[in-house]
């Protein structure tokens, strides 16, 4: 039998609806998978074998029982597994964080009620930096991810653990969530695709908040096909969430099985390339543009003069918005709870201070820290306020960029996958690893990355970047699909086929 693990997610649907293969078979491969890998990845927080089998079984039924005319969704049976800042029923939900350590929520998130209803076996939850604060998965409290081309090597950041789960060919898809970049960026730095949804596209009802007019849950996977049969199933509006699109949304699976780029305009980004771009990922990008070039697009140069203080903006906004959410760690509801050394009957107060020294890492201090500082008293016209003008001189840079051209495309990220421990006492230099990602979060528009190709100086691999228009994620399949088709034929194969390090063993 094929390695059910290697085929990819609309694959194991097509043999999952010819009845070739059973849900319990292809859960079963991916657990053995992770039990093989796992050690040396730490892809997964939390593996849940027993709740797994339980709803391949029951999707089993759903296949056998299903008459011709019955409709099915498209992905029954396919295993998944779960960044772990989505909330899971019966399953610990930790943020990365060691004052969730060992929560249980009573609730599932609505994407993951989603994903059980259209019967998709929840593998795990994946490592993720805490809280999702982070570039590279090296600020989980639960230890470094690793990246499956290079154990030595982070794989971006924070969604690593979901990136390197579906590289590592741990689970054919995965859920990732995107503040500013950390759905993309890993995708980038791990030869898979990733999507950042417009804003509102899908529910963050259940989703543990970092910064809430950022954060947006997307689809991780190993083609754009199987990006968009996941898109579609977590899609759509939900009355639980005040920010969701009440709108319908087109089949991203259509689109993306429409590729095509003949006429298409494309406007290369003037401000996300040059200086601090290493040259093999800006080498892999202009042959990208040139691909599309030759297949009939119109590539124009666009500017987008505000995206240079995006980065600026958004480190004054997300901390902001950070230490308001994370105000509800108190010690007194739910999480961890730590007695002050010394003192026999502590206050609210210093068992909250306890507590919160203990069970918030570095990053995450780092950042409240800086936030309640933005909207402290005398400060907050200077810099909250002045971050959310830029905010918006930047949703006008994409307007006006959007009417030269239908799609943008940059770079991803700025270079490969660094070392493990190389940035991490370097918060600036690992902030600018979002650098090309970030003003997407900023102005809610929808990103996706693909794979480009590995750098010649290093042979890892390095993403593309398109961005479409608010509520057009559709166009970015039918493109991310066609620049995918484009790259597969000259490479002769998927590029995950040549990672060197997959083969770990425990």
């Amino acid at each position: 039998m094929t390695d059910l693990t290697r085929l990819s997610a609309t694959e194991l649907a097509a043999a999952l609806t010819s009845g070739d293969v059973t849900s319990v078979e292809v859960t079963q491969a991916h657990l053995d998978r992770i039990a093989e890998v796992d050690p040396a990845l730490h892809a997964f927080l939390a593996v849940d074998s027993d709740g797994a089998l339980s709803q391949a079984r029951a999707a089993d039924q759903r296949l056998a029982g299903a008459g011709s005319a019955q409709s099915l969704p498209e992905l029954l049976g396919v295993p998944i597994a779960v960044k772990d800042i989505a909330t899971t029923k019966g399953l610990t939900t930790t943020a990365g964080s060691r004052i969730l350590e060992g929560w249980v929520p009573p609730y599932d998130a609505t994407l993951v009620a989603k994903l059980r209803a259209a019967g998709l076996p929840i593998l795990g939850k994946t490592n993720m930096d805490e809280f999702a604060m982070g570039s590279s998965t090296e600020h989980s409290a639960y230890g470094p991810t690793h990246n499956p081309w290079d154990l030595e090597r982070v794989p971006g950041g924070s969604g690593g653990g979901s990136s390197a789960a579906v590289a590592g060919f741990e689970a054919p898809l995965a859920i990732g969530t995107d503040t500013g970049g950390s759905i993309r960026q890993p995708a980038a730095v791990t030869g898979t695709v990733g999507v950042k949804p417009t804003y509102g596209g899908v529910s963050r009802y259940g989703l543990i908040a970092l910064a809430s007019s950022l954060d947006q849950a997307g689809p991780v996977a190993r083609t754009v096909l199987d990006a968009a049969l996941l898109h579609d199933v977590i899609a759509g509006h939900d009355p639980m969430d005040s920010t969701s699109i009440d709108t319908e949304w087109p089949s991203m699976a259509d689109a993306a099985r429409h590729p095509g780029v003949d006429g298409l305009r494309v406007g290369v980004v003037t401000e996300l390339g040059g200086e601090g771009y290493q040259p093999g990922a800006r080498q892999r990008f202009e042959e990208v543009v040139e691909l599309l070039v030759g297949a009939g697009a119109d590539v124009v140069e666009v500017s987008c003069p505000h995206f240079r203080y995006a980065m600026s903006a958004y480190y004054l906004i997300l901390p902001s918005e950070a230490s308001s959410n994370l105000a509800r760690y108190d010690a007194m509801r739910y999480g961890l709870r730590v007695a002050p050394d010394g003192v026999a009957e502590p206050s609210a107060e210093q068992v909250m201070a306890a507590t919160r020294e203990a069970g918030f890492g570095e990053e995450v201090k780092r950042r409240i820290i800086l936030g309640t500082f933005a909207l402290s008293s005398g400060y907050y016209d200077a810099y909250y306020g002045q971050a959310q003008k830029v905010r918006t001189l930047i949703a006008r840079d994409f307007a006006a960029a959007f009417e030269q051209a239908d799609v943008l495309i940059s770079p991803t990220a700025p270079t490969t996958a660094f070392t493990i421990g190389e940035k991490y006492d370097d918060p600036l230099a690992m902030y600018l690893n979002d650098i090309a990602t970030i003003p997407a979060n900023l102005a809610g528009v929808p990103g996706m990355s693909v794979p480009s190709g590995l750098a010649p100086e290093d042979g890892l691999p390095v993403g593309v970047q398109l961005l479409a228009p608010a509520l057009e994620d559709a166009r970015l399949y039918t493109v991310g699909a066609a620049v995918e088709r484009l790259l597969l034929d000259s490479w002769g194969g998927p590029l995950l086929d040549r990672a060197p390090a997959l083969e770990v063993s425990a």
